[in-house]
């Protein structure tokens, strides 16, 4: 016997009569992978997603916004449906998305400067990169 632990090799492994064997597929479980930096996948993805700047509208399309805008307001009466297309910060990183949004103003709340939807949704003017009507309420008929 030359090696390290040639004195205990031919040992069997012990059995206690309270502490059955445990079954290979539950000791197979022990060793399975684990995210050893909790969060570290999320924090990672996180990264990776991608959003958008937002624009800045140039002298013309201040104007074409605030001319349907003004239009809008003169309508809203009639409760006319409207295309609306607006930024939305994200709550995360800097940037956000641009959304559409089709559906009918019900009041323009003057006080926060936003456009109140049938459904409840409020848009900022100061969000909004453009606002057209749709063909049925278009402002030419």
């Amino acid at each position: 016997m030359n090696g390290k632990y040639d004195d205990i090799k031919h040992l069997t492994r012990p059995e206690y009569k309270e502490f059955p064997p445990m079954p290979i597929k539950d000791r197979a479980a022990q060793f399975s992978p684990f995210e050893a930096l909790v969060g570290y996948t999320d924090a990672v993805t996180e990264t990776a997603r991608l959003t958008e700047s937002k624009a800045e509208l140039s002298e013309d399309q201040a104007n074409e916004l605030n001319a349907a805008l003004n239009l809008l307001l003169d309508r809203l009466i009639e409760r006319p449906e409207i295309r609306l297309t607006y930024f939305i910060s994200d709550k995360k990183k800097a940037g956000g998305k641009y959304v559409d949004k089709t559906g009918t103003v019900r009041i323009f709340d003057s006080y926060s400067k936003e456009l109140v939807f049938t459904d409840g949704e409020r848009v900022a003017v100061d969000n909004m990169f453009r606002l057209e009507f749709t063909r049925d309420h278009s402002p030419t008929e």
